[in-house]
């Protein structure tokens, strides 16, 4: 049946803790009954009587000594059975027996068995299908970071017009139980369920930090099962009220009721406390009562009390588990972080006033690059590469084909005779000096993000060790790398077909190298120009020596290969973010990056980067900046911003979407004085503290895009419920962005508030986190933005 059907594992501990046990029956016989239906259902729950035809036979056939063994065999077994069965007995409180006794002769219905399922194929007696995520038949599972809320969605359905409930169960990677949720159909037509969960607990807490093999013990493969079961009552209560109303067959709908109550209040599976037994109990036995009306012999069952305990404590007949759902939990930022670019050689750079020529920065002068992301509360930053940078065909200002004499080069030409991918550039200093940034990096909480891009300059080691690795023109020179029409002349781009075995090799030395060293995530240039399963290869053996090692994709490419790379081990990827301006173009973008996809390739939202400079950054000035911020850092729970942001560098290379005098080929001189001014960094600052104070910024599957009536005004919502917070409180955010840099805009915001899961009967308490301000918000509600006063409101529901 399709992809998904039900199936049942062997060693389950599904049929011990979800399920009734083969022993639940036997305990229904609490309830009285003459009915022969019943009768046989407690014959059936007993141990078998030993048959003394066939010990006699054999008797006759072993000496006198072991006859009177096995019979003295048999009379203890027989004892025991007596013995348990008396135990049993006396564990009847007396509210359960007054019960049965106000029970004895009602007729009631077996109740939906438990159907064992043997193969692969099998359906339970409920129908559980199409269990989502499932990727690719279920053969990559779905990624969540620890503690990250997430949808789970199934068909669960039943024949006829029974009502039929769901159950989703998260089981850690030892098996355990953690969470139990029920699903709500959202879609009755369709038979649709969803519900939210998560793998347990969210922590901020880095591979190096104290406590940390806490988190890690907790990482890895978890599950989840859909288990769809009978709801019993809920068919009952429904009959029940009409032919109550009516007066139509009235003894045999409350009887019928009553004895049902009476059997989910001694159901295992239930989990009910004593109090909720002797709750469900006295309801049964005034519902039994015939000396009452019908209305207050109903009502005994259909109350509140009895409502909240069907919803958290059902009876739940014919218990039908789906094949478990793999997720792959992984390590705290795989999901939620803040990225901070900046290229270490003009972190602290300065002009010579001697020679009027610039000084490059260093790995020590970095350091204050560090604490200007920490202080903007950044928790990762990334570096270009750092290696020697090569001279043959070194590239000049602005991409130039001919390099001055005083040009850097591009450090994406890497290598040169000083060494390659395992070599600080000089320039900057040494592996020394490369471990001490790292350390004080973390000292700081940050974590250190290198880039790696597999290629190399003319002049690297490998060209000369390995030319097999190259591949070769008819005339027996080395192809350059190009996209035509675009060149790379400094560049000679890796051939996997030769050695592909040795080229990963040397690969995994070289990052295991920069993982000893500090590092803990690696940002990949064009990882979809190498083959798909060198990077499964890779990344499979550098994460079991290093599990904690995260890998981010810069791959602006087509969807297919983007989500190949996601499957074989790429945490986070760059994504299209930069070129979604309009309302139009967010809407649509939004849910995508915050719905399925999200299970498989988490976007990182920058809103520039060193080779990204759109025309709505260009043109938009202060007001385009925060609003491209927001909608990062709003936007995806991964966001990063390159530096030179906060100083408004938007001038466009003419005929190109990235800066003119580019970073990648020169060194940038700063003065960081001049951020105040502008005011982008205070907004940044911001934006991390609110994403870190709010639960509901943490998950990329809790966005919903809101009606808003000016095509110039966004507004979406981050919600997630109290019970998977970790706070107890529910925490919701609205967002609503002017998208015009230029002009105020008015709009009405509609919130469906039934959809959030947020309160119906009262106004709501909204603070703006950006500036402090209090409203009242509704179902429809009044927002006026103008970009020289707010950009945007960062509500959070109070």
């Amino acid at each position: 049946m399709g992809r998904m059907v039900v199936q049942h594992r062997a060693n389950s501990r599904t049929s011990h803790t979800e399920q009734p046990s083969k022993a639940e029956p036997a305990a229904q016989t609490v309830k009285v009954s003459t009915t022969s239906k019943t009768t046989k259902s407690k014959a059936t729950s007993r141990p078998k009587a030993v048959k003394p035809t066939t010990n006699a036979v054999k008797s006759a056939t072993k000496p006198a000594a072991k006859t009177a063994a096995k019979a003295a065999t048999t009379k203890a077994t027989a004892a025991k059975t007596t013995k348990t069965a008396k135990a049993t007995h006396k564990r009847v409180d007396a509210e359960t027996a007054r019960a049965n006794a106000a029970l004895k002769g009602l007729v009631g219905e077996a109740p939906a068995p438990t159907i064992e399922v043997k193969e692969l194929g099998q359906f339970g007696r409920i129908n559980v299908m199409d269990v989502t995520p499932d990727e690719e038949r279920g053969i990559f599972p779905a990624r969540v970071e620890l503690g990250e809320p997430f949808k789970v969605t199934a068909q669960v359905f039943i024949e006829g017009r029974t009502k039929v409930g769901a159950t989703a169960i998260v089981r850690n990677a030892r098996g355990r139980e953690t969470l139990r949720r029920r699903m709500m159909c959202t879609n009755p037509g369709l038979d649709r369920w969803e519900v939210t969960l998560k793998c347990g607990e969210h922590s901020d807490l880095k591979p190096w930090d104290e406590g940390y093999a806490a988190v890690k013990r907790q990482l890895g493969e978890w599950t989840v099962t859909v288990e769809g079961w009978e709801d019993t009552y809920t068919s009952w209560l429904h009959d029940a009220r009409i032919k109550v109303r009516v007066l139509d067959d009235v003894d045999n709908a409350l009887n019928s009721g009553a004895e049902l109550l009476a059997r989910w209040a001694v159901t295992l599976d239930a989990k009910l406390t004593v109090r909720d037994r002797k709750t469900l109990q006295q309801a049964a036995e005034t519902m039994a009562d015939e000396s009452l009306t019908a209305e207050e012999r109903l009502a005994a069952g259909d109350n509140p009390q009895i409502a909240a305990l069907h919803e958290t404590n059902p009876l739940r007949d014919g218990i039908s588990p789906s094949q478990p759902q793999r997720f792959k939990v992984e390590r705290p930022k795989s999901s939620f972080a803040a990225w901070y670019q900046f290229f270490p050689r003009s972190e602290g750079a300065t002009i010579d006033p001697a020679t009027g020529k610039i000084v490059q920065g260093t790995l020590k002068t970095s350091i204050a690059g560090l604490e200007r992301a920490k202080a903007e509360g950044f928790d990762i930053v990334y570096l270009p590469p750092i290696f020697p940078i090569g001279v043959t065909n070194r590239k000049g200002r602005n991409n130039s084909l001919v390099a001055g004499p005083d040009d850097p080069g591009s450090p994406f030409g890497i290598g040169s005779a000083l060494g390659g991918h395992d070599t600080v550039d000089p320039l900057l200093g040494t592996m020394d000096d490369f471990k001490a940034l790292t350390a004080r990096a973390h000292e700081l909480g940050l974590e250190i993000a290198l880039d790696f891009a597999l290629q190399c300059s003319p002049d690297h080691p490998w060209v000369k060790q390995h030319p097999d690795w190259f591949r070769h023109k008819p005339d027996g020179t080395i192809a350059f790398a190009e996209n035509p029409p675009k060149k790379y002349q400094d560049i000679y781009p890796i051939d996997f077909n030769a050695d592909m075995e040795g080229i990963e090799k040397e690969v995994e030395r070289v990052l295991n190298l920069w993982i000893d060293a500090g590092v803990t995530i690696f940002r990949v240039d064009n990882p979809h120009t190498k083959p798909v399963r060198f990077w499964q290869d890779v990344i499979a053996a550098v994460t079991k020596r290093h599990p904690e090692v995260l890998f981010l994709a810069e791959a602006f490419t087509r969807p297919g290969m983007m989500r190949a790379l996601s499957y074989v081990g790429f945490t986070q990827s760059h994504c299209y973010f930069p070129w979604r301006n309009t309302k139009e173009e967010l809407e649509e973008y939004l849910p995508v990056t915050n719905g399925d996809d999200g299970y498989y390739q988490h976007n990182t939202f920058w809103p520039t980067t060193p080779d990204i400079l759109t025309a709505y950054v260009r043109d938009n000035g202060i007001a385009g900046h925060c609003v491209r911020a927001v909608l990062a850092a709003m936007g995806s729970p991964s966001w990063g911003i390159y530096n030179g942001f906060e100083l408004l560098e938007n001038k466009q290379r003419p005929g190109f979407e990235e800066q003119i005098d580019n970073e990648k080929y020169e060194v940038k001189v700063r003065d960081w004085s001049k951020a105040k001014k502008y005011g982008v960094a205070e907004m940044l600052t911001a934006l991390n503290k609110i994403r870190r104070s709010h639960p509901a910024a943490l998950s990329y599957h809790n966005l919903t895009v809101l009606e808003s009536s000016d095509p110039n005004v966004l507004a979406f919502a981050r919600h997630t419920s109290a019970e998977l917070t970790g706070t107890g409180q529910a925490d919701t955010l609205i967002v609503v962005v002017n998208l015009d840099g230029h002009d105020a805009h008015q709009s009405m915001i509609h919130l469906d508030l039934d959809k959030l899961g947020l309160p119906t009967d009262r106004p709501l308490a909204v603070r703006d986190e950006l500036t402090g301000r209090e409203f009242q918000w509704g179902w429809d509600n009044y927002v006026s933005l103008a970009p020289w006063v707010d950009v945007a409101h960062i509500l959070s529901v109070q």
